[in-house]
């Protein structure tokens, strides 16, 4: 989601393979990663409206709950969020061949930190309250709900929401991405990839990818033993631990671009794989309840089926999506904006509108397309425009020439 100015070529190894159909996609980018992230961002839009409807529990519940949307829930939560750290990651990678530490580390503060400050200060407040008022755990307008809103620690039993609530992402993107700037800075400056990829070359194909669902598997049992540290699975299904490993493992995929060719060439047999996988995990849930994906085999089973899914997202999008279009250069600066926008705006569209006596399927639609709506009109009316507004939506300022936006 960066938006360098100007975008260095990359070594020869980020060039795409010659297999990919359509226009031809220049070695200094990977336009089917932002084709990518447009659908993951569409797909945990819908993955909050369904909240709304399933099982599990969430800031607002419609009064007639539905199994097949909490199953959908528990599918998109395998591999959602991991596919947004991995494809992160990617784009570091890249932004690091532009800029120095310094520059890295003020865009990171513009891109993700006034966004997430503005998200605990003016988007956070009104959702909490509906929250609140919905599970009868207070009573009266929002402005005397204002002054508690500062009251305790969202998730310990308080009010305030210190993350942003969906917002933690961009809080854990920013942490992540203080924590290894030295490291990342290393891979990319050292010959230290280079030279393990020529004394393991099996590291540059398919059993890169049983490590990767070994490490993960590992880290995820790990933190599985204890099922309340950091929230667990309130944040998209995973850990922020386990969101750690896809973080690292995506920079590594960058560093390492043959492996997203054997994911290319094996893109249908991982979607079987990952499909029976998804089933078998989604089945074992609903008989034996979610608390069962805490254990150890479970640990490991998610593993490989969110890996399973990410790999075939990135080899299907590898083939077929590496073109560049105006709908994409506009849908790569909406991106962020629509992200931030997305959760506040669907939680205020549903309270009012679940309590309006129709069908379940109605309701998700309506709230689906006037969500959708509401979302776009601000965007294109308020927050493009206004240079304030796409400085808190971590927007670059308006250029007389538009530039693309890159990966986060």
């Amino acid at each position: 989601m960066n938006t360098p100015q100007a975008i260095a070529k990359p070594p020869p190894s980020f060039s795409p393979s010659a297999s990919q159909e359509g226009q031809a996609q220049p070695a200094s980018r990977w336009y089917y990663l932002d084709w990518l992230r447009v659908f993951a961002l569409l797909t945990v839009f819908l993955y909050h409206i369904t909240l709304i409807f399933s099982y599990e529990p969430w800031l607002i519940k419609n009064d007639q709950l539905n199994w097949p949307m909490t199953l959908f829930d528990w599918f998109v939560e395998l591999w959602g969020m991991p596919l947004f750290f991995v494809i992160s990651a990617v784009g570091i990678s890249f932004s690091l061949n532009t800029r120095k530490n310094g520059q890295f580390l003020a865009e990171r503060f513009k891109r993700l930190f006034i966004p997430l400050l503005f998200g605990i200060f003016v988007l956070s407040p009104p959702q909490v309250y509906i929250e609140r008022i919905t599970h009868g755990q207070f009573s009266g307008s929002f402005w005397q709900f204002l002054p508690h809103y500062f009251e305790g620690w969202y998730g310990f039993g308080g009010n305030f929401a210190w993350m942003g609530l969906h917002l933690w992402y961009l809080l854990l993107l920013f942490l992540y991405s203080l924590m290894f700037l030295s490291l990342f800075r290393y891979l990319k400056q050292s010959n230290l990839v280079p030279v393990v990829l020529h004394k393991l070359p099996w590291l540059q194909g398919e059993l890169f990818l049983v490590v990767l669902v070994v490490f993960t598997g590992i880290i995820e049992a790990l933190v599985n033993l204890q099922p309340d540290f950091m929230g667990m699975r309130n944040m998209g299904g995973w850990s922020p631990c386990t969101y750690l490993v896809f973080f690292l493992c995506g920079y590594l995929l960058a560093l390492n671009p043959k492996v997203l060719s054997s994911f290319e060439r094996h893109r249908m047999s991982t979607l079987v794989l990952g499909v029976c996988m998804a089933l078998l995990s989604v089945i074992l849930m609903y008989r034996y309840g979610y608390s069962s994906s805490y254990s150890i085999p479970f640990s490991f089973l998610r593993a490989l089926t969110a890996w399973l899914w990410l790999a075939t997202l990135l080899g299907f999008a590898r083939r077929y999506l590496g073109v560049h279009t105006p709908l994409l250069a506009q849908a790569n600066q909406a991106q962020l904006p629509f992200y931030i926008l997305h959760h506040p705006v669907i939680i205020i569209v549903a309270f009012f509108l679940l309590p309006w006596n129709i069908p379940v399927a109605v309701k998700f639609l309506l709230i689906v397309l006037v969500s959708f709506g509401i979302i776009i009109g601000l965007y294109q009316g308020l927050i493009r425009p206004l240079p304030p507004m796409r400085f808190l939506f971590g927007m670059k300022a308006r250029q007389k020439r538009t530039l693309q936006d890159s990966s986060s």
